[in-house]
């Protein structure tokens, strides 16, 4: 099921808003139950975790920025 551009909208606002700033505190706790590794490897952790949070929710960022393109057609039609 595709999501519309107005659903995509706001599923990446929530996602930003809220999903966002509760994953950091999960990542940052993880990273913090280790010893502390050395700051390259706590660099590159930090690195892959900040980019895993964007692989199964690409689909909701894809085109936001964009202009609706729904509006193009109901415009066309009306």
């Amino acid at each position: 099921m595709a999501l519309s551009y107005k659903a995509r909208r706001r599923w990446s606002l929530v996602v930003l808003l809220i999903g966002l700033p509760l994953y950091i505190v999960v990542a940052v706790t993880l990273v913090n139950m280790l010893d502390r590794p050395s700051a390259l490897v706590e660099l590159a952790i930090y690195v892959v975790l900040g980019v895993i949070w964007m692989v199964p929710l690409r689909f909701v960022f894809l085109g936001v920025g964009q202009a609706d393109p729904d509006k193009q057609d109901r415009d066309d039609k009306g």
